[in-house]
Formats: C-alpha cells, sequence, structure tokens
C-alpha cells in the first residue's frame, strides 16, 4: 500500500517536471519580446481607447508610436499636443504639433423650424433609419434625432435637447476623439478648429435641394443664393451643389456672410453683439 501511494507520488511528480520543462521551452521557443517603451508610452497616453487615433486602443497607438519610423502624421486627439510632446521625448522621435479641434453640428433643424411629416416607428437607431427611411421630415440631409452621437461619446460631451430634436455638443467636455462623426450615417457632425473663446462660424445645414425645396423643409436651410460667397473678402465660401460651406482654415471670422444670409442658416458661436451704429443728426 505504501510502495503504491510513493509510485502515484513520484509518477505525478516525475509527470509534473516534465510538463513544467516542456512548458518552459515552448515559452523560450515562441517567447515575443516586447520593446519597454511601449508600456511607457501606454501610461503617458490618456486611457481613453476611443479610437479617434486610428487605433483599436491606447496600446495599440502605443505600439505603433514606437515601431513607427515616422509619427509625424500620428496623434492622440485626446491628449493633445501636451501628451504627445511626452511621448517625443520617450521615444526620441519628432511629433507634429496640431491645432485643438471640437464637434461642430451642421444641422439647426430644430422641431420649431423643420416640421415632421411622417412618423418613424422603428428602432431608435440613426444607423438603421437612414438605411430603411429618410427621416420624419421632408429633409433628406439633416439629422434624424435619434443620438446614435451621444451614445458613442465616452466623455459626456453629448446630450440629446428634447425640445428641439437634435444633439447638444459641450464644448468644454469634447476630446476631438471624433466617434460621433463615424457615428453619424448623415455626416452632420464635423471637427473644426477650437479657436480662442471657441468663436466658430459655419454653415449649419447639408442641405443640398435647391432653393424652393429647401426652405419648405426646413425656414433656416440654406438656399444656395451666394450672398455669403461675393461678400467674403478672403474667398473663405465654397458653393457646391446649391450649398455653402465656410472653409475654417480660410475664415477670418469677420462675420460678414452671417449678416447677409436671408435664411440666418450661417451660426456665429460665443462672439459679442455687435454695437449698433447711432447716426448722428444733423445741427438744424
Amino acid at each position: 500500500m505504501i510502495y503504491s501511494i510513493l509510485y502515484s507520488a513520484i509518477l505525478l511528480a516525475s509527470v509534473g517536471t516534465v510538463a513544467a520543462v516542456v512548458l518552459f521551452l515552448v515559452s523560450k521557443r515562441f517567447y515575443v519580446y516586447e520593446n519597454p517603451l511601449i508600456e511607457e508610452v501606454e501610461d503617458i497616453l490618456p486611457a481613453a481607447n476611443c479610437g479617434g487615433c486610428g487605433s483599436p486602443g491606447c496600446k495599440a497607438f502605443a505600439e505603433k508610436l514606437v515601431n513607427s519610423e515616422d509619427i509625424s502624421d500620428l496623434f492622440c486627439p485626446v491628449g493633445g499636443n501636451d501628451v504627445m510632446k511626452q511621448v517625443s521625448q520617450v521615444i526620441g522621435k519628432e511629433v507634429a504639433e496640431q491645432d485643438p479641434t471640437v464637434a461642430v453640428l451642421l444641422c439647426q433643424g430644430s422641431c420649431e423650424v423643420r416640421p415632421k411629416t411622417s412618423l418613424f416607428e422603428g428602432p431608435s437607431s440613426c444607423a438603421i433609419s437612414s438605411l430603411v427611411y429618410g427621416g420624419e421630415t421632408d429633409c433628406q440631409y439633416g439629422c434624424l434625432g435619434f443620438g446614435d452621437c451621444v451614445d458613442v461619446c465616452d466623455f459626456d460631451a453629448m446630450y440629446m435637447n428634447e425640445e428641439t430634436g437634435l444633439p447638444v455638443i459641450i464644448t468644454d467636455k469634447c476630446t476631438s476623439c471624433g466617434a460621433c462623426v463615424k457615428a453619424c450615417p448623415r455626416d452632420i457632425i464635423e471637427m473644426r478648429p477650437r479657436r480662442k473663446r471657441d468663436l466658430k462660424i459655419f454653415v449649419g445645414c447639408l442641405n443640398q435641394d435647391k432653393a424652393g425645396i429647401a426652405r419648405k423643409a426646413c425656414s433656416v436651410a440654406c438656399i444656395g443664393c451666394s450672398k455669403c460667397e461675393d461678400i467674403c473678402p478672403k474667398d473663405a465660401v465654397i458653393m457646391t451643389d446649391n450649398l455653402a460651406y465656410i472653409d475654417p482654415a480660410v475664415c477670418t471670422l469677420c462675420r460678414k456672410c452671417v449678416e447677409v444670409c436671408p435664411t440666418d442658416s450661417i451660426i456665429e458661436t460665443n462672439f459679442p453683439p455687435k454695437k449698433v451704429k447711432v447716426k448722428k443728426q444733423a445741427k438744424a
């Protein structure tokens, strides 16, 4: 009985030893070396795992930064220039500085100005609605209002306004990850430069229909009149397919286009009200 127990114990110990040796040899044979810089860079990154950098997560982005010879086109929008400078110091590669951006909604078709003409009874999803349905209004280009963009925002930088039926972007919380841009099936969210005091001028409409059709669907739609293009001193306004677009790289925020827009489709944010010039009365 005792010999049986000893034999079993010795057999088990031998099997365990052989297995350990085999596992050790296999681990050495298939060992994958990981540059210690990858972990160091990953610790610097914000751990948002938002995909805004083009990689599936911060770990993958750290690997790309360390293993790429040229990282001038790589950038973490959440961490911004400060984080990228730290990464540059660790890996000894030059990083291109980029201007900060913020998400902007290119639609102001609220329930008040863009009345509903039908009712969608399918799933509450912009992605699904855009595939099987044109929308609940006569505008085929505007916001569908189901909040897919809000659902994908990991930073609580967006919410749906129940009164307007449109998403609201909280600029101070926006990290420029671009998740909302990718989620929108109508492409009505754009990343634009984050200027001082968040000053912005842009056309809040993407309707490419002719003037009469566009205006009937939404009272603040761009009607392609070209008045903004004609008055712009810097040629920042581009007219394409009955629609105006303001190039943020060229626009100097003079606001002249805002004043001449007949439908108020051009949006200006955070500007102080213009002073009204009072004409002096001639002396009698």
